[in-house]
């Protein structure tokens, strides 16, 4: 009777448990030393890039109170060590950031305000210049955006595709269009064929074969009102061209979307799914189901449970093939910053049971370094009703290292 009477999450959590794997074995967290400013990175790619092989760039990001930072520091990871570089030319938040072919790293779009009445995407963009240490301002995007996404292409080019910007003074518009950025000329070439679907907050892979899969998202519905999708599409760069793709099993926003072993694709998590279709009853948590891509076929199947739901969380493909999932929150009150982490094992199809990090935290940064270790840094630790001080979200910046 009782487990008749467990609510969906409760169960789903005890089975996604009882099927973890045993040959995953969790690695170790260790604090380094704290990033010279706090912040959190809600889109789905983080704004962080590794720079060679022993430099990681952070840059931007937004503080409690939602407001834009041109901050941006350094990592050492051979030290452990965080300093500061200098500032972006434009604070900006929900922009995204990509390490390219030539070393250098570019920072495009974004929002450069608070919260408030629904912002203009920015159109502007600038690259970090290992050499001199400093921020160049580059051609500007052809249209303002942010929660896009970014993806490096084999040649070289940028593509920016989707993202959000003001519709109005009251709600917002999801766009449709991409552009590419060419790194030899800093200029940027609108893709002429629209997306397939409009789309922001959405992960992007770039797949085995150089094509660049874009998976759900979210869609602005009304004032205020956004809509998850189930959708993927595929971009071709050999002839600039977008085809759908298989459909998500459940549409989802939050989530990660991690690049696996032989060339599949591994989505875990996401916001609240709503109605189940199974019996019409309500699901307001985060998830925990994962689905899993096969790109000869095109389809999704769903794959194991992770032992708890979670969303606004970061996933990492580790050097052994090992997916690192970290953090995040759930979604029914985007309260407090989960503590655990979770590893996936794409050949047995399974996960370990959790473990700790040193501090709970939603929508941080993270990055797999060239060493084997991952990096974690900054994110929300408590929001809303769960903050100390009303209107203001308690963030840290505090980081951690994974050694597997």
């Amino acid at each position: 009777m009782w487990e008749r009477m467990r609510p969906p999450r409760v169960r789903g959590v005890l089975e996604g448990a009882a099927r973890a794997a045993t040959g995953v074995t969790p690695g170790v967290w260790r604090p380094a030393s704290d990033l010279p400013y706090a912040g959190f990175w809600a889109q789905p790619a983080d704004a962080v890039a590794v720079v060679g092989e022993d430099a990681v760039l952070i840059a931007g990001g937004e503080d409690g109170r939602r407001l834009p930072t041109g901050s941006s520091a350094l990592f050492t990871p051979s030290t452990g060590v965080w300093e500061s570089t200098p500032p972006l030319a434009r604070a900006r938040r929900l922009h995204t950031v990509t390490h390219l072919g030539n070393g250098r790293v570019l920072v495009a779009g974004g929002v450069g305000t608070g919260p408030g009445v629904p912002p203009a995407g920015l159109a502007s963009a600038e690259l970090y210049d290992p050499g001199s240490g400093g921020w160049i301002p580059v051609g500007g995007l052809a249209e303002g955006r942010f929660s896009h996404s970014a993806t490096a292409l084999r040649d070289g080019r940028v593509l920016v595709a989707g993202g959000c910007t003001a519709r109005d003074d009251h709600s917002l518009r999801t766009l449709r269009s991409a552009e590419l950025y060419d790194p030899d000329s800093r200029r940027w070439t609108p893709v002429r064929a629209p997306m397939t679907d409009a789309r922001f907050g959405h992960p992007a892979v770039r797949t085995e074969d150089g094509r660049v899969l874009l998976v759900g998202g979210a869609l602005a519905v009304g004032r205020g009102s956004y809509a998850a999708l189930g959708h993927c599409e595929l971009f071709h760069p050999s002839d600039s061209t977008w085809t759908p793709t298989g459909t998500l099993a459940t549409a989802r926003k939050g989530h990660q979307a991690t690049l696996l072993p032989g060339g599949g694709v591994l989505v875990t998590g996401g916001d609240m799914r709503g109605f189940r279709d199974e019996d019409w009853a309500y699901d307001p948590y985060s998830q925990w189901t994962t689905e899993r891509y096969d790109p000869d076929a095109g389809t999704w199947s769903a794959d194991a449970d992770m032992p708890w739901g979670r969303s606004h969380h970061r996933a990492l493909r580790l050097k052994s093939g090992a997916v690192l999932v970290l953090g995040g929150t759930d979604d029914s009150s985007l309260a407090v910053g989960y503590q655990n982490a979770v590893l996936y094992d794409p050949d047995a199809r399974a996960w370990s049971a959790t473990f700790a990090m040193g501090e709970g935290r939603w929508a941080p940064a993270a990055v797999a370094l060239p060493d084997g270790r991952a990096l974690v840094m900054g994110g929300l630790t408590h929001s809303g009703a769960a903050a100390p001080v009303p209107g203001e979200d308690r963030i840290t910046a505090t980081t951690e290292t994974y050694t597997p």
